[in-house]
């Protein structure tokens, strides 16, 4: 019980083993068992044992009193395992708990074990730190298939998390089926090339002037979208998981991939194509009524596909160049009220989405530049990732908030200052140095602090073209992130992380065939000396 990850609230160990056999059933009560069921039928094909459902079985899920939700007490002996679950999502975190005391060849999906199956005897009791434990993945730089998707599903129920952010749209893309709007497909979806790195610096010691000016390009067109049926089944997919999907339509920037299909949506009436570089973009959406109801019914066909209560809007990076350029946002600005400040724009944006959101029983969520753009919409979350500020400030205020800071937990920045590290981009953060991040600011008060929902690891995939750099960049990193928001501080311990990540998780992972980066540094075909990076200093 030594190798568990996270770290539970409460592990006492005893003496003896349980073990599974020919002869070892499964039995559930009616909350627990579309879990329970799921769990049988994967470690039959893991460990080779029939596990067949029985009223009175030698492994017993049912509901029960256990100290909060989402948490759950198992009690072993050599006889028979006693699982208490506050309710469903209790029971598939105890299911993953069970699965670490197999070992890692209970992750793989045949049975490769000699010996004996058996389970370390004791009592654990665990619940989580925070409700919201999540991670971005944005498939809107870098389409990720959907079988990429349901394994990334996977690895996050593993951990324990329980919200994947899905980032759908964004200049270089547009991931989301709309039948209304063909061309949002057709147009869209793909891109003729893409930058390989990052354009503006060189590989070590960026700093302006220095590096090559000029972006390479792969010249490979990229691209791929989600049908409405692939999302219903992602989401289905998540939820069987306990994992609820959070999409994403970024509003009123990061729009060129929208205006490419309808420039009129846009300020200038120029043709373009969807982006092939990264970065902030100047062309946004007009503050037209007609782009409103545009996007009005781009969300209404998302909320039609994802039953979460929460809705992302994006409202970040919203350059204001086109804005104040163009005659009509001048006269849009006049004629709500705002006089010639057309920055005020960006907020009306948003409210207008975040209303319309509201009026169908959700909550926008927003990152933390809606909050300087004039008042926040009722019931609004802040997606903090300029730094914590403005996470604190909306807490303050009442809103709540998910913590998500560029500089501690954004996993697609470098791992660390290795001199091969590949296209090292942003700030260096190590593992330790993720397990070190505090999601609660320790200047908000006890009522304050409630208003912290979490905290949610972002993986954005400019410079991740592939499944196996995903791999890379996410993890071991997440490992200690979902210890993070899982385990309270009573029991997390570096020392001991690091060696329950070392001796007992990455052979876990190994067996879900995941490409991590070593503890030591990327190996030689993780690296990518073809590609510049851009690394920053977190002093600066």
């Amino acid at each position: 019980m030594d190798n568990l990850l996270p770290q539970p609230v409460s592990v006492q160990p005893a003496e003896g083993v349980c073990t599974l056999d020919e002869h070892t059933t499964i039995g559930h009560d009616a909350t627990t068992a579309p879990v329970v069921t799921r769990f049988a039928t994967e470690l039959r094909a893991a460990t080779g044992l029939a596990l067949s459902i029985a009223d009175n079985a030698t492994i017993r899920f049912h509901t029960g009193e256990v100290p909060a939700a989402e948490g759950y007490r198992i009690s072993i002996t050599p006889t028979g395992i006693d699982v208490t679950a506050a309710d469903l999502a209790g029971a598939e975190y105890a299911t993953q708990t069970l699965r670490q005391l197999l070992g890692p060849d209970a992750y793989r999906r045949s049975n490769i074990h000699n010996g004996p199956w058996t389970i370390p005897c004791g009592t654990i009791v665990d619940h989580p730190r925070l409700s919201w434990r999540g991670c971005l993945l944005d498939v809107a730089r870098h389409f990720r298939p959907k079988a990429d998707v349901l394994r990334f599903v996977d690895l996050l129920a593993a951990h324990k998390l329980n919200v994947l952010h899905l980032h759908l749209t964004d200049d270089q893309g547009w991931r989301l089926e709309v039948p209304k709007y063909p061309k949002l497909t057709e147009i869209s979806s793909w891109r003729h090339e893409s930058t390989i790195g990052h354009p503006s610096g060189g590989r070590r010691g960026w700093a302006p002037g220095r590096g090559s000016a000029t972006a390479q390009h792969d010249h490979r067109p990229h691209g791929g979208y989600y049908t409405t049926a692939d999302l219903r089944e992602i989401v289905a997919y998540a939820a069987d998981r306990g994992i609820t999907v959070v999409p994403e339509v970024d509003v009123p920037g990061h729009a060129q991939a929208v205006l490419a299909a309808y420039p009129e949506l846009g300020n200038t009436g120029d043709h373009l194509d969807v982006w092939t570089s990264w970065g902030i973009n100047e062309n946004v959406l007009n503050a037209d009524d007609a782009t409103v109801a545009f996007f009005r019914d781009v969300f209404d066909h998302v909320l039609d596909i994802f039953p979460s209560p929460i809705i992302g809007v994006g409202g970040d990076e919203v350059p204001i160049v086109q804005w104040e350029k163009s005659a009509a946002a001048r006269a849009r600005a006049e004629e709500l009220g705002f006089g010639d400040d057309v920055h005020a724009l960006h907020g009306w944006f948003i409210r207008e989405i975040a209303k319309h959101l509201s009026s169908r029983g959700r909550r926008a969520l927003g990152w933390d530049e809606i909050a300087e753009a004039g008042p926040l919409p009722d019931g609004c979350i802040i997606a903090s990732w300029r730094g914590e500020q403005a996470g604190i400030d909306a807490a303050k205020a009442g809103f709540d908030v998910v913590m998500c800071p560029e500089t501690q937990i954004y996993l697609d920045h470098r791992a660390s200052d290795h001199p091969d590290e590949p296209i090292p981009v942003g700030y260096s953060r190590t593992v330790a140095d993720v397990y070190a991040y505090q999601p609660v600011p320790a200047d908000l008060d006890e009522a304050q602090a409630t208003h912290i929902l979490g905290a949610q690891a972002q993986v954005w995939t400019e410079h991740l073209d592939s499944v196996r750099r995903v791999d890379y960049a996410t993890f071991p990193r997440l490992c200690a992130f979902a210890e993070v928001v899982w385990s309270p501080d009573a029991v997390r311990d570096p020392v001991d992380f690091d060696r329950r990540l070392t001796e007992g998780h990455l052979p876990r992972l190994d067996a879900l065939g995941v490409e991590y980066r070593p503890m030591a540094g990327p190996h030689p075909w993780q690296q990518r000396p073809d590609a510049p990076g851009r690394p920053r200093d977190i002093t600066h």
